[in-house]
């Protein structure tokens, strides 16, 4: 028998609202008791173990305990493109980062749109010492083209749901997959993204766009895809979850679609959150993202549609590249940067540290992404499965090759001092 003990740490639990200092007992793994400090004089003897009896012993004052972190999706190098990332490398940047469950986007190399690529995978993780709880997005098309429809019948029991982690071009085909897709139960994700609408646009559309000499992509090319997936869902009402949400207007539409009651969930990256189309005048190949970082009016909109809940959850989209397809131009970069290890201490340091409630935080992180994928989100009460993440929010450390567990450093973050580090996550 383990037995763990965590004295007088800040314990968050979004599913009951409360955020109180206690003790907390962890024994073979489960969660054996919590106990508030400082006790109340009518409170019952104090059952937990003596520092001397515990296995392990944790002094967290002023640390954070709270359930761990949910990936929404993320990208692996592994297979395909292993010199960006591999699994193993994948799984450990995830645990670094507070995260005890992982959904892996369907577009690598070759795609996951066939059983026995996803299930050679999941098999492949299994073997690690420790890694997160892996979940797939099945391909919703064949190799992710948008062209033919994949399998979704034989897909259905290895996958936590389907999207191409593309834009769907065809509003033909869009109809027919959630058509289809709708009696399997399974999430559907969608990019609402108009590539004929987005040309050769490297950054948002607007005033800044113009100053940095840099192609704009239009607002309209995120929302006119929008308005025809809202009107797909709202003419076959199947489930649908908008994913990369980025502009001020799809907000607005997104609010609208669910007054009507329209069976949608979205999410927003956490780039998104932090970050605006001005960052990119330090021409960083790092902030070339796909969605292009908003406005400051778009980031705002985003910031308030997560706090009331209009925007579902934060999702990660960690997206690795190597040093040398990078550090080009940024126009000419490939879109995406890094983020397992780094959004937790940055999104605390930028949101909580100025306003936001850390329970706010956990439910976009925690909480609704697992609702999204219609999953039991990670518990933090008596008797359950220890799932769960110890944060320090003032540790320092310097971002590096060194520090990272991710094989690839595309982050505008490289090289600087964060604060707030996680020290242990808890994985059943």
């Amino acid at each position: 028998m383990t037995t763990e003990l965590i004295r007088a740490v800040r314990v968050l639990n979004p599913l009951s609202g409360t955020d109180q200092v206690a003790d907390v007992c962890i024994v073979d793994g489960v969660i054996e008791a919590i106990w508030a400090t400082p006790r109340q004089a009518n409170a019952p003897p104090h059952s937990l173990p003596s520092m001397t009896e515990a296995d392990t012993v944790f002094d967290a004052s002023g640390l954070v305990l709270a359930p761990a972190l949910v990936d929404l999706y993320s990208h692996s190098g592994e297979p395909g493109h292993e010199s960006r990332e591999t699994l193993e490398s994948l799984m450990q940047a995830a645990i670094a980062g507070g995260f005890s469950r992982l959904t892996l986007l369907p577009d690598t190399q070759p795609a996951l749109d066939q059983p026995a690529i996803i299930q050679q995978i999941q098999q492949q993780v299994q073997q690690f010492e420790q890694a997160p709880r892996l979940a797939c997005w099945g391909a919703m098309t064949q190799r992710c083209r948008g062209e033919q429809m994949a399998e979704l019948g034989e897909l259905t029991s290895v996958v936590a749901g389907f999207s191409d982690g593309q834009p769907l071009a065809n509003p033909l085909l869009l109809q027919h997959v959630l058509d289809y897709a709708k009696p399997l139960g399974q999430p559907i994700s969608l990019w609402p993204c108009d590539r004929a609408l987005t040309g050769e646009g490297a950054v948002r559309e607007g005033q800044t766009s113009i100053q940095l000499g840099l192609p704009g992509v239009p607002a309209l090319a995120e929302t006119t895809a929008l308005a025809v997936i809202l009107e797909c869902v709202a003419e076959l009402q199947t489930p649908v979850h908008l994913m990369r949400i980025s502009t001020a207007r799809s907000v607005e539409l997104i609010r609208e679609a669910k007054a009507r009651g329209l069976p949608i969930t979205a999410s927003t990256t956490w780039m998104h959150l932090l970050l605006d189309v001005e960052a990119v005048a330090s021409y960083h190949p790092a902030l070339h993202l796909d969605p292009p970082l908003g406005n400051p009016s778009d980031r705002h909109a985003l910031l308030e549609a997560v706090q009331t809940g209009v925007i579902d959850a934060i999702a990660i989209d960690h997206t690795p590249y190597t040093y040398e397809e990078k550090t080009v131009a940024f126009a000419e970069s490939p879109p995406g940067a890094i983020g397992l290890e780094l959004a937790l201490p940055l999104l605390w340091t930028t949101l909580v540290e100025s306003g936001w409630s850390a329970l706010e935080l956990w439910n976009a992180l925690s909480v609704r992404p697992s609702q999204c994928l219609n999953q039991t989100p990670p518990q933090l009460e008596i008797g359950a499965a220890a799932e769960l993440v110890l944060f320090d929010p003032k540790a320092a450390w310097t971002v590096s090759s060194a520090t990272l567990n991710s094989l690839s450093t595309n982050t505008p973050w490289l090289g600087q001092t964060l604060t707030g580090s996680v020290l242990k996550t808890w994985i059943p």
